[in-house]
């Protein structure tokens, strides 16, 4: 051989073609744990079961893990030996030597039943195995091997195409130092059952880059993978299948990472992403018959340092409970925004309080709907010393019934620290604003602190649904009482308006509060003379942000909105409607009612005739031409979103004349995110994940998850409930996710899961803490709850005591 040796009185025992009865004493070897002795060794077995020549890979594959074992740190460093005679897995003495095993083998049934429980008691010992691509293919009639490997490939050979693989675990050894799109050439095999979820998958290869042929995975296709097995370490690659992969500098610190790992020479975990190591329950109880005592109509939440949750309840009573509907009614829309506080140390819930708001209507057409109530809570960052708890919400002491308009606020009360109870006297009012309340809807709600002490306020357009098709909301003609209702250029497109905005605000002690620089307008500019816009905001053009996070890591904000309602795409109005999430790094114009998606136009219209299309909006020129419009003509320039989803798919984009505009027919779509769909869809922004390795809580989500974005939808059929990787490089600019992996193994979904997510957040002992809504709307029910989501897999392995040469 070129390269490799196989080391002399190695094997012993019959010749390589005898397939002697298995001997019963052979499954409890006498291997000490863990193998290998004082210098590491790793054995590399080529044999195979198909006849010819010996497959160029094999000198290529020995060559490559030679070079690793004898490159890098000395204490990293280890010894090759090659055989291809099976003879060895019977030798029990000479192969405890081995640290690690590595599989480089064309496949078929190269074991016979002894060496095969020599395998798995090497295994059982604590030993470590690495599988090279047709690997997968070795010992196809044994179980226990399928376990080892993780998955099998589907029929038919694979030919070699270039492609980008997707390298989602950002701390591996195997993984760490890689691209986070690595394109490369290879064999690229199909699975006939998807390990993911079984195994810890650290890296997939994207189908769309190349033809994955029958039996493909789809966007979920896992490409590299390792979990403890047995006893022992396992990884296995689907890479490696041509020569020129051994060559690759990336592919072989991919094979680094593996040895070290499976040879202990350092830990790794591969247990984060196996759904078996988490556990989801529910905290709270149904509430009683007729009281909101445990739960409110769940509508966000946040976690104290101490580990007390506070949830708030939008303004719904249980279906027991009346609706006022009637404008002639003093009490018409009448509820309570109620907050909870769940006490992890106590397991009980305690009502902090209720706020009278207006908000207690549901159902019917669009005139009697309301989505207004208590919609978002943040604690002052303070809020171990001073108590304060800032509250969005919509006073029903603050309706006008004769002109259907109420007042908006976000105040600041003040919460007894002894006993949960907020003091309503206490109330600071920072910011107010007028919303009307003729037409139901969006009212937006989230809210979120950076590190610099900035408030971040989502506010909905507080437009109608209907009126436009589905499509922009840019009706002009509908008003009540001179106010429009279904033009969301009065609003959201409006630089003198403060709905349809993500506002940034830097609370003041007093009460009152400053504007933090940088934000989109200073309040300042002027049209044609006169102040045409508000120095709160920060984003504009968003329609029902409910949702939003910073990441106080890099005080970037993340957020989601939900869109309008057309189920499919026209060549007249423009996109179907879609669902929104955008990492948002500066301030920014982000498009509604003139653009969605990664900037596509809807048509203009305005009076006298609304019905009858204009010309397209420019995304790059937007201009506000409503008659419904106080603030700046000129407005700024659309900023492409990250993540946008129809019914049709995730990431729908079509080609574009020579203008710039889509075609808009749906047989010409392209879907950029094929993870996602859509349907009944409604954005659900989640946090960005931090891990903190001085944290002592046993349940914190591993280091695998760290600096992942959480998205998800208040639904749980097709709609993503994901962890998506950026690529901080574009994800300002409007780049798509490099990754994403599905949550919804992990965070249950179904009936008698968290079938209706309406918030979540991490909290200070790592865990995710997530609100399900309940089985109705505008009421609480039996499934609203407060649920929490533990990690249970435990740390790295190998433990600390059983790293090879002590090494960390």
């Amino acid at each position: 051989m070129a390269a490799g040796v196989v080391a002399a009185g190695l094997l012993s025992g019959p010749a390589a073609s005898a397939r002697p009865a298995p001997d019963p004493s052979l499954t409890t070897m006498s291997i000490k744990s863990p193998p290998g002795g004082a210098n590491v060794r790793v054995l590399l077995f080529y044999g195979s079961a198909a006849g010819g020549d010996e497959s160029p890979l094999v000198n290529a594959g020995i060559a490559a893990i030679e070079r690793i074992g004898q490159t890098g740190p000395e204490n990293q460093r280890f010894t090759v030996t090659a055989t291809g005679d099976p003879r060895v897995f019977t030798n029990d003495t000479k192969l405890s030597r081995f640290n690690a095993i590595v599989f480089l083998t064309g496949g078929g049934d190269v074991l016979d039943p002894e060496q095969e429980a020599g395998l798995e008691a090497y295994m059982e010992a604590g030993g470590g195995f690495v599988g090279l691509h047709n690997a997968a293919r070795a010992e196809p009639y044994s179980d226990w091997f399928t376990g080892l490997i993780g998955a099998r490939p589907a029929a038919g050979q694979a030919t070699v195409q270039r492609a980008t693989v997707e390298v989602g675990d950002r701390v591996h050894p195997a993984t760490r130092t890689l691209p986070l799109e690595w394109k490369r050439p290879d064999k690229w095999l199909n699975w006939v059952k998807n390990p993911s979820g079984d195994v810890h998958t650290v890296a997939r290869v994207r189908e769309s880059t190349y033809k994955p042929g029958s039996g493909a995975n789809g966007w979920d296709h896992p490409v590299s993978w390792c979990r403890d097995y047995d006893g022992g370490r396992s990884f296995y690659t689907g890479m490696g299948g041509t020569v020129s992969s051994y060559d690759e500098t990336d592919f072989r610190e991919h094979l680094r990472g593996a040895l070290l790992w499976t040879t202990r020479l350092v830990q790794a975990d591969c247990k984060a992403t196996i759904t078996g190591n988490y556990k989801a329950e529910r905290l709270t109880k149904p509430n009683q018959p007729g009281q909101n005592d445990q739960i409110g109509e769940p509508h966000g939440l946040v976690t104290a340092p101490d580990g007390r949750v506070f949830s708030i309840g939008r303004g719904g009573a249980d279906a027991s409970q009346p609706v006022v509907t009637d404008w002639n009614d003093p009490d018409v829309g009448k509820g309570k925004g109620e907050i909870h506080v769940y006490d992890p140390k106590t397991k009980e819930v305690t009502l902090a309080g209720a706020l009278t708001v207006f908000g207690n209507k549901g159902g019917g057409d669009e005139l009697t709907k309301v989505e207004e109530g208590l919609l978002g809570i943040e604690l002052d960052p303070k809020f171990e010393q001073n108590g304060w708890v800032y509250l969005h919400w919509t006073p029903h002491s603050g309706i006008d019934r004769e002109k259907h308009m109420a007042e908006r606020r976000v105040s600041r009360f003040t919460l007894d620290q002894a006993t949960d109870k907020l003091d309503l006297s206490s109330e600071k009012v920072l910011l107010k604003w007028p919303v009307q309340i003729h037409s139901c809807c969006h009212a937006g709600g989230g809210m979120a602190w950076d590190s610099k002490g900035n408030l971040y306020i989502a506010t909905g357009d507080n437009n109608s649904s209907g009126f436009s098709g589905g499509y922009s909301g840019n009706n002009p003609e509908p008003n009540y009482k001179g106010v429009s209702f279904a033009d969301a250029r009065r609003t959201a497109g409006n630089t003198n308006n403060l709905n349809g905005k993500i506002l940034r605000i830097h609370p003041e002690p007093d009460g009152t509060y400053t504007l933090p620089e940088g934000n989109l307008f200073t309040g300042k500019e002027t049209d044609e003379g006169g102040g045409k816009t508000r120095g709160e905001i920060y984003v504009m053009g968003v329609r029902n942000p409910a949702r939003i996070s910073v990441d106080k890591k890099t005080d970037i904000l993340y957020a989601g909105w939900v869109g309008p309602d057309a189920g499919a795409p026209s060549a007249t109005w423009g996109p179907a409607k879609y669902d929104t999430f955008a990492v948002i790094t500066k301030a920014s114009n982000r498009g509604w009612p003139y653009c969605m998606g990664n900037k596509q136009p809807y048509r203009d219209r305005n009076l006298p005739d609304p019905s009858q299309p204009l010309g397209w909006y420019d995304c790059d020129h937007p201009k506000n031409e409503s008659p419904n419009n106080d603030g700046l003509v000129n407005l700024p320039p659309v900023t492409g979103n990250n993540i946008w989803y129809s019914p049709q798919g995730g990431g729908p984009d079509f080609p574009r004349d020579a203008n710039g505009i889509p075609s808009y027919k749906a047989e010409e779509a392209a879907y950029r995110l094929p993870w996602l769909k859509g349907g009944g869809q409604a954005a659900m922004n989640g946090p960005v994940y931090r891990y903190d390795d001085t944290n002592p809580s046993d349940v914190k989500w591993p280091a695998y998850w760290d600096g992942k974005w959480f998205v998800g939808d208040f639904y749980d059929a097709d709609q993503p409930r994901n962890a998506v990787l950026m690529d901080p490089r574009t994800q300002g600019d409007g780049g798509l996710p490099v990754h994403s992996e599905s949550l919804k193994k992990i965070v249950p979904v179904g009936n008698d899961g968290i079938k209706n997510l309406m918030g979540w957040t991490f909290g200070p002992d790592g865990a995710l803490y997530v609100l399900d809504y309940g089985r109705g709307f505008f009421t609480s029910d039996a499934k609203s709850a407060l649920w929490r989501v533990t990690y249970t897999g435990g740390g790295p392995t190998p433990a600390a005591g059983l790293l090879a040469r002590g090494t960390q």
